[in-house]
């Protein structure tokens, strides 16, 4: 149960100004449970958590496209600049007709957080559109991103804000909206991360968050005398985090059994075969169902939610948020789940995480299992102010060092705050202090 004392008031004052906001209202409500006991200890960052909960600014704007009927459409397009105080905003696009304030705020504000605990200098932000690449040609994608990023332009740039990829949003995406951008501006610089490697990307982006997914879970596993080796994996998703998480597990010996996309689920008891899933998915941009067309074998399932059911060692939503529901929670105890990461933001509900919590489940919530993403693009940007290129070792060892440190900072901070192993206080209240005390220092309160 979330606990609020010292930040009771501020949650309701949120609540008053966002009613309509469920998912920022979840987002802001876990954080608040989790700092609470900060105040007791720094009541002098009471004022930077009243701050903390409101954007410096969120941008809507209309994006008006053409498709290659002739007809003019018409999205909507966000940006949220949430905080900038430890550097730039940073935080992906989302194109999926799901995309609203709500979403996009409580994406921004989990930015904060999860920015802060990979210890590079970068602020959080997000955004995205109302817009669905899902059936649209080639042409019509380009024509979408180059309205998008016309309006977009005036508000973003390599020291300001730096947006990048996230669902809906690949290299293909990123290339047409790098294109306008340096069309508009006339300036060759890092203000999207997540480019081709031909102009400016990083080797290891494309694997970044599933990969650091792994790195993390294997560091908490470890801590407690564990690895992923022979553990059976259930991977909701089939996106580039769900491809790549099961990628690294099967290299450290796991057995990953499953995968799904927005329409069902693929079971298959003999391990996934992920070249095939990578060839379903990147390059004919079809459905997961259409692995029991190369393995008959495997079992298909219409709908998501069913694959928490398949019993496994350690479980990872990689998918949507809210994807994992107090039942779903509860069956995967009761099956023998030992460990669970969070790929996406906010898979679990907060009834979902209590059971987690409640049956001593190794829980890496968001913020900290999904960060690989940012902190390589961080590195990008990096790469991109210095005009060097790394090798894929040289990122990929970064990015286990990133990911190591944010495991010793969300146990470190759970431990000096009395609730070891609970990495979602840890990492709640690691990330927060850092921004705190850099808007402390700033006179930004």
């Amino acid at each position: 149960m979330l606990i609020l004392k010292n930040t009771a008031n501020i949650f309701e004052n949120v609540k008053q100004r966002n009613r309509h906001e469920p998912e920022f209202l979840q987002a802001v409500e876990e954080v608040l449970a989790s700092i609470d006991p900060v105040l007791d200890k720094h009541p002098e960052y009471e004022s930077v958590v009243r701050c903390i909960v409101e954007p410096e600014r969120l941008i809507i704007f209309r994006v008006p496209w053409i498709d290659d009927m002739g007809n003019v459409k018409i999205n909507r397009g966000f940006r949220v600049q949430f905080n900038s105080a430890i550097g730039p905003y940073k935080g992906g696009l989302r194109f999926h007709p799901s995309v609203n304030a709500s979403i996009i705020k409580f994406l921004g504000f989990e930015q904060i957080f999860k920015n802060s605990l990979t210890g590079l200098p970068i602020g959080g932000g997000k955004g995205g559109s109302d817009f669905d690449p899902k059936g649209k040609t080639d042409n019509e994608i380009m024509r979408f991103c180059q309205s998008f990023m016309t309006e977009l332009s005036r508000y973003i740039g390599a020291y300001t804000d730096v947006p990048a990829g996230d669902m809906g949003v690949g290299a293909r995406e990123i290339g047409y909206l790098y294109g306008q951008y340096k069309r508009i501006k006339g300036l060759n610089e890092g203000v999207l991360t997540g480019k081709g490697l031909q102009y400016g990307g990083s080797l290891t982006r494309t694997e970044a968050t599933g990969f650091g997914l792994i790195y993390l879970m294997e560091e908490i596993l470890r801590h407690h005398q564990d690895t992923l080796q022979d553990k059976t994996v259930v991977i909701s998703g089939s996106g580039n985090v769900a491809i790549y998480a099961t990628e690294k597990a099967q290299q450290l010996g796991a057995k990953v059994v499953a995968l799904s996309d927005s329409t069902g689920y693929i079971y298959d008891p003999d391990g996934i075969k992920l070249d095939i899933v990578k060839r379903i998915k990147e390059v004919e941009r079809k459905r997961i169902h259409e692995y029991v067309r190369y393995y008959p074998t495997a079992q298909y399932y219409d709908g998501c939610s069913g694959i928490w059911s398949i019993p496994c060692d350690v479980a990872l939503p990689c998918a949507t948020q809210n994807e994992i529901d107090e039942g779903s929670a509860k069956i995967l105890v009761k099956n023998g789940c030992i460990a669970i990461g969070e790929g996406a933001n906010m898979p679990s509900t907060p009834e979902a995480i209590e059971v987690y919590l409640t049956h001593n489940i190794k829980f890496a919530p968001g913020k900290a299992a999904n960060a690989g993403g940012v902190a390589v693009s961080a590195l990008e940007m990096t790469q991109n102010s210095m005009r060097l290129s790394w090798s894929f070792e040289e990122v990929d060892k970064k990015l286990q060092d990133i990911m190591k440190n944010i495991f010793i900072s969300m146990r470190d901070a759970a431990i000096a705050y009395g609730q070891e192993g609970n990495y979602v206080i840890g990492s709640n209240i690691a990330g927060f202090l850092k921004v705190a005390q850099a808007m402390h220092a700033q006179g930004t309160v």
